[in-house]
């Protein structure tokens, strides 16, 4: 099933997107000194495509920040593969100020790591680092049952699948930011598993969707 899309605004900084997102200017701030910190690895560690810097704003910060609204209630989230914080760190500072929330970053780049860490300490995020193998954190902590699994760039959706069941209790929802291969990731997946799925358009790239995903269920061999 797909959504509607709602749009947003051309987004080239925190103005635009302090007024799209209605954030406060305490959470500017906070993704303000993130933007600093990028800046500042990237001249020595590969953290995003270097051409994306300039958008920077709207290709990472907002194409993260569009995955809160789809969850406003989630407490306990689990973002894969986090690399340089997308989406599972932005969406983190946005809900610094929400009681119990925390976001579990796994990422198993320990360069990456680092970088995760020092970001998470300047803008006093809650958030967990997790420097391993998503494989290693499903058997470290089997009772990690979150309310939302995300990821952006990181597996195909059969692989996704494969790598985030083991987090998946009742009631958990997937996030998947895809781009133009979604339905066609979709139908790979069906081969393999029973899943419900809603289609979401970005709101920030053409082409690009967010698969939402519940009652994820491996078919049996």
């Amino acid at each position: 099933m797909t959504s509607s899309p709602k749009g947003l605004a051309f987004i080239d900084g925190p103005e635009s997107f302090a007024e799209a997102f209605k954030v406060p200017r305490e959470t500017i701030l906070r993704l303000t000194r993130y933007e600093e910190l990028l800046n500042h690895w990237q001249k020595t560690t590969n953290l995003v495509g270097p051409s994306t810097l300039k958008d920077l704003w709207s290709r990472h910060f907002a194409d993260s920040a569009q995955l809160r609204s789809l969850a406003p209630d989630a407490r306990l989230w689990l973002d894969l593969g986090s690399g340089a914080g997308f989406p599972g760190l932005v969406v983190a500072i946005l809900q610094t100020r929400t009681p119990d929330f925390r976001m579990h970053l796994v990422e198993s780049n320990r360069k990456k790591c680092a970088f995760l860490g020092e970001v998470v300490r300047a803008v006093q995020a809650p958030v967990d680092i997790h420097a391993m193998r998503i494989e290693e954190l499903a058997e470290r902590a089997q009772s990690l049952r979150p309310d939302v699994v995300s990821a952006r760039a990181l597996a195909p959706l059969p692989r996704l699948f494969e790598l985030a069941k083991p987090f998946f209790g009742e009631g958990t929802r997937g996030l998947f930011l895809k781009g133009r291969e979604a339905e066609a990731e979709i139908e790979a997946a069906r081969s393999g598993w029973d899943f419900d799925v809603r289609l979401h358009p970005s709101l920030t790239a053409k082409d690009s969707h967010i698969v939402e995903v519940t009652s994820l269920c491996e078919r049996p061999a």
